[in-house]
C-alpha cells in the first residue's frame, strides 16, 4: 500500500456550481473514507484547489474515484491529477 495525493483544480465559479452536486460528492468521499481508502480531504485556501490523501495499491483506484466524482463529472473540478506520495514522517 502507498499514499497518493489527488489534487482538484476548481472552476472559477466553483463555489456557486458545487451546491447542486455537493451532497453526492461528500457521500462518495465518506464512502471511500469508511472503506479505508481515503485518509483525509479538503479544500486549500484560497479555495481554488482541493487535496485528497488516499491509501491504495496503485494510482488506478484514485483515478477511478476522481472519474466517478460528481465534481469532476459536472465541471466543478476543471482538472485533476494523482501523484504518489512518499511519506517520510507519520503515516
Amino acid at each position: 500500500m502507498a499514499y497518493y495525493a489527488l489534487f482538484y483544480d476548481y472552476a472559477d465559479d466553483y463555489l456557486a456550481r458545487r451546491q447542486a452536486v455537493r451532497p453526492e460528492h461528500l457521500a462518495l468521499a465518506e464512502q471511500a473514507r469508511r472503506e479505508g481508502r481515503l485518509v483525509m480531504a479538503g479544500a486549500l485556501q484560497p479555495p481554488d484547489t482541493a487535496l485528497f490523501v488516499f491509501r491504495a495499491e496503485g494510482p488506478e483506484a484514485v483515478e477511478a474515484f476522481a472519474r466517478s466524482d460528481p465534481y469532476v463529472k459536472n465541471g466543478v473540478a476543471k482538472g485533476w491529477r494523482v501523484r504518489e506520495w512518499t511519506v517520510v514522517v507519520g503515516g
